[in-house]
């Protein structure tokens, strides 16, 4: 059996591709390179450079690869920018679906993995996120993610097409420096970008019903992300008939903004005050953290590494691309 990962040369899709690849899985790469890196992949993984809105270019890689299960990741993912041109990521994310899932049956593909994400919850107002938690997304990413996972649960269904939907909460860390996210989209990454260029984090409101009152979000390794998906994928293939499953990702725990920033300080030696304090910014919720019951009961996996391995190997690899923070 082979897999082919759609944006299998991105921060995440290469660690899916080497985690599954490391245990035995046949992969192959699908990616247009236009924000992927093909020096992630190691040389005996094969990468098909396509654009999943190109149905020629899906047809030919899916035959000459024999593909018969996809892990589908290749998506724009930025919210703010989501806002600014919705028509983009509604072509990109839904519309680069619908014309992979349209490959994919014609090729009988009887697997598919969709990456989706917390974004679909909106702002939840409870302890704890479960799978049956309200969706109520706010930017229109969320609502291309929400909407992808109605259409390829319906598509599974119609096609007897055993499908996955994970839904990731706040990915950080590398499994080694130069796997390491490039994109400055996140807030470990912009810590970093500060205290690089010598100013000081910023928290935006210390106020709300925490416990120190800053925000407390839900944070999951990348290499345990990958891990989950070798093990949905796993669970499909081992299920051999159709069904679908949706479950969080995340790792239970919940962090506050204020505690990683300390965290932030210490792992990078940073000298001055750990963060700033601003005014809140709209539609933040106070706690986002995921219940992981689902995805140990299904896929027999949980989460192995802790929040400090986060920050400490997502350093590592901004050190690498950004020698002068060392300096500062």
């Amino acid at each position: 059996m082979t897999w082919l990962i759609t944006g299998g040369a991105g921060y995440i899709g290469a660690h899916v591709a080497r985690a599954m690849a490391e245990a035995g899985e046949s992969v192959a790469v699908y990616d247009d390179i236009s924000n992927g890196v093909s020096g992630r992949l190691p040389p005996d993984i094969p990468l098909f450079e396509g654009d999943v809105l190109d149905r020629a270019a899906l047809d030919r890689a899916l035959d000459e690869l024999n593909v018969t299960g996809v892990v589908h990741l290749a998506a724009k993912k930025q919210v703010g920018q989501s806002v600014e041109e919705p028509l983009r990521y509604y072509r990109e994310n839904l519309h680069g679906l619908t014309v992979l899932l349209e490959a994919v049956t014609a090729a009988g593909v009887k697997n598919f993995v969709f990456s989706s994400s917390a974004a679909v919850y909106g702002t939840p107002d409870v302890e704890l996120v479960t799978e049956s938690t309200p969706c109520l997304p706010l930017s229109p990413y969320g609502e291309t993610k929400l909407a992808g996972e109605w259409l390829v649960r319906a598509t599974g269904r119609a096609h007897g097409m055993a499908t996955a939907c994970l839904r990731y909460f706040n990915v950080a860390g590398a499994a080694r420096p130069e796997l390491s996210d490039t994109g400055v989209f996140n807030v470990i990454p912009m810590f970093f970008e500060k205290i690089t260029e010598g100013d000081t984090p910023l928290i935006f409101g210390d106020d709300y019903p925490t416990p120190d009152g800053t925000c407390v979000r839900d944070y999951i390794h990348v290499e345990d992300l990958a891990e989950a998906h070798l093990a949905a994928a796993r669970r499909l293939s081992a299920q051999q008939g159709a069904g679908d499953l949706t479950v969080n990702i995340g790792s239970g725990e919940g962090v506050s903004v204020r505690e990683l920033a300390d965290l932030v300080a210490e792992v990078t030696g940073h000298q001055g005050p750990s963060a700033k304090v601003m005014p809140r910014r709209a539609g933040d919720p106070a706690r986002v953290v995921a219940s992981g019951e689902l995805a140990a009961k299904e896929l027999g996996w949980s989460p192995r590494q802790d929040v400090r391995s986060m920050v400490t190997s997502a350093w590592e690899g901004w050190c690498l691309r950004r020698p002068e923070a060392l300096r500062g």
